[in-house]
């Protein structure tokens, strides 16, 4: 079976339909979700407990991740962070003949 993960030069990296930063996303959480049912296998937790939790965690994050995807796209979740820097509203301490003349105070 051969995967292709690159499509041109200047294109963003996509594989199974997750692009850009979804991808990186999907890769560490699996990666967390595999180092953290090593640690709970290593701290004597139940081994039927262990693969539980690493395959519900590991379901959710691939449904959510693939939920993400679809429903901001490539460059969704850079909106919404820079949602955080813009401000809500532009303070005006301008006095009102100083804007009718022009003047900058």
């Amino acid at each position: 079976m051969e995967y292709s993960v690159n499509k041109g030069i200047g294109r963003t990296v996509e594989y199974k339909g997750l692009k850009a930063q979804y991808l990186f996303i999907f890769a560490g959480g699996l990666i967390a979700d595999f180092i953290l049912f090593v640690i709970l296998y290593m701290c004597g937790v139940q081994q039927g407990l262990c693969i539980g939790f690493g395959a519900i965690s590991a379901s959710v994050l691939v449904w959510y991740t693939f939920h993400l995807n679809g429903k901001y796209g490539q460059y969704g979740l850079m909106k919404l962070t820079s949602v955080k820097y813009r401000p809500r509203y532009i303070i005006n301490r301008l006095r009102v003949r100083n804007i009718l003349k022009g003047g900058c105070r």
